[in-house]
């Protein structure tokens, strides 16, 4: 029988290290972080068209050239026109509601007056200030969402609208507002709404004007 010969022993791989995990959420990369740019690209394009030229008017070839990108390429971010459009809503109140609760704030000690002066003042920032397009597309073209989109847009009105009553039943405790705070509250946001219609910036006007004259037809006296 031949003798064996002895074999070296087959080298096994050292083992792999895995590196720790970091804490906390993970960083976005860069291309993670353009989509988010992109996103807010199209919102601000859609919806400047879409109070420019109306809702049907406007294609999605329209918003991607205005937002510097390919015709397809809103399509990555909405899956069509109707949703893009629920989106733009979406902002529009979601940045209404973050501008009224950081600006309540700085009345909460003052009178219901001048309160009241906050509220409108923010309110006309929203809708006749920079990105104030967002608002109007919602007035105007709520028509074109459906039901479910409608409920929860009105979810979101209702809860902008909740942050006026306090002020507007302080103004009816003291009569400084006679109307019903229900009706008024309807009112007062039913004519500052109407401003996007009719207020030129290149005029005399500014909003502080319309914030006088607001508070003048409101109250029957300018707040101080």
């Amino acid at each position: 029988m031949p003798a064996q010969v002895a074999t070296a022993p087959t080298p096994q791989p050292e083992p792999r290290l895995t590196p720790a995990r970091a804490r906390g959420r993970p960083r976005k990369t860069p291309l993670e972080r353009d989509d988010g740019n992109r996103r807010a690209a199209l919102l601000r394009a859609a919806a400047a068209l879409f109070r420019s030229q109306g809702f049907a008017a406007t294609t999605t070839r329209d918003i991607a050239a205005a937002a510097g990108m390919q015709s397809g390429s809103p399509f990555y971010h909405f899956k069509s026109k109707d949703a893009l459009l629920f989106a733009v809503m979406q902002e529009g109140m979601h940045a209404a509601l973050a501008r009224q609760r950081a600006a309540l704030p700085a009345t909460a000690k003052q009178s219901p007056q001048a309160q009241l002066r906050g509220l409108v003042q923010t309110h006309f920032q929203v809708l006749l200030g920079p990105d104030s397009d967002f608002i109007p597309v919602m007035l105007y073209e709520s028509r074109s969402l459906n039901n479910a989109q409608r409920t929860e847009l009105s979810a979101l009105q209702s809860e902008y609208e909740s942050l006026w009553t306090p002020v507007l039943s302080a103004l009816h405790g003291s009569g400084a507002l006679r109307a019903p705070v229900g009706l008024a509250r309807l009112l007062v946001l039913g004519a500052l709404n109407w401003s996007v219609q009719w207020f030129d910036a290149s005029k005399s006007a500014t909003v502080d004007d319309l914030v006088d004259a607001a508070l003048a037809l409101f109250l029957g006296e300018v707040a101080a």
